[in-house]
């Protein structure tokens, strides 16, 4: 393995709810405290979620040494697959690390959500990049997780990262996926592991018209709202005319789509750790291309 002086593994961490988050810092406590990895991390300065696989093109990145104990660690102001590529690329770090761990990220990535999450980009940036990678969530339940469930979540799957370094040192790894992990909210009474694939399961989205940048709810990187925060009215037509010029949205969760059947987020729904190998291709399904196999010649 390729880690400089070390004869441990090297394992970079990153996320997307940034490097102060309570899910990296756990997740980076309990790498630490297994003594078998060289742990790095790379991480947003900031909070970063649901950017997808946003890159940083026409703007430089800032880095910033930051002091995490029992790791080396930097803060970065892009986005996670950013923080991956700059991670990777030995400007920061003298090697490039054998595995790359996105997460713990608070809230679930399951579905068509695992399109929209900065977490699985930050995974899915490495397989770009020839590195084996895994993306960890957490089902975060408002007003009943704790920070503390991070830990849990972490100590859940370090059997699964210690068994992929295995893996990679046997040079037996696969090199055509990675795998998003998600843990359930209840990790204490999980059922074990489960192989998944991904499913549709989304939750619709639309707009309300607020008065200031700070109404509205906080929305979580799953999508979803966190109901902890406030939740003040609608705005009225006599509030602000819809002929104004400069108007303020904000995002609300308008309903769901439930996938059911043998699919991640039915798994998780169950109590398992889901683990879902995805690729970067999309293919459709066979029944859309031999739709357009028989319209396209007929467009003139």
């Amino acid at each position: 393995m390729e880690n400089g002086s070390e004869s441990k593994p090297s394992v970079m961490v990153t996320n997307d709810d940034g490097i102060d988050a309570p899910g990296l810092r756990s997740l980076v406590r309990v790498l630490v405290s297994s003594n078998l990895f060289n742990v790095l991390v790379c991480a947003p300065d900031s909070e970063k979620s649901a950017v997808s696989h946003c890159v940083s093109w026409q703007h430089p990145l800032s880095v910033k040494k930051v002091d995490i104990s029992g790791a080396t660690a930097f803060a970065v102001s892009g986005t996670p697959a950013d923080c991956t590529s700059i991670g990777l690329s030995k400007v920061l770090f003298p090697f490039v690390p054998d595995l790359v761990v996105s997460g713990i990220n608070k809230g679930s990535n399951c579905g068509y959500h695992i399109v929209y999450s900065g977490t699985v980009a930050g995974a899915r940036e490495a397989f770009f990049n020839g590195v084996p990678s895994v993306s960890l969530s957490y089902e975060w339940v408002a007003g009943k997780s704790k920070d503390d469930d991070f830990v849990l979540a972490a100590e859940a799957c370090m059997p699964i990262i210690t068994a992929i370094s295995t893996e990679i040192k046997n040079n037996t790894y696969p090199q055509n996926c990675f795998l998003n992990i998600d843990v359930p909210a209840d990790v204490a009474n999980c059922k074990g592991y489960r192989l998944t694939k991904q499913g549709k399961t989304i939750f619709k989205m639309g707009w309300r018209q607020v008065v200031s940048e700070a109404q509205g709810g906080r929305m979580l990187s799953t999508m979803t709202m966190d109901s902890s925060a406030s939740k003040e009215a609608s705005v009225e037509e006599s509030t602000l005319s819809t002929e104004q010029e400069h108007r303020i949205f904000k995002r609300e969760v308008r309903g769901s789509q439930m996938d059911e059947g043998d699919n991640d987020y039915s798994f998780l729904r169950q109590g398992y750790i889901t683990v879902t190998p995805l690729g970067a291709l999309s293919p459709p399904p066979m029944d859309g291309v031999e739709f357009f196999e028989g319209w396209l010649p007929g467009v003139h």
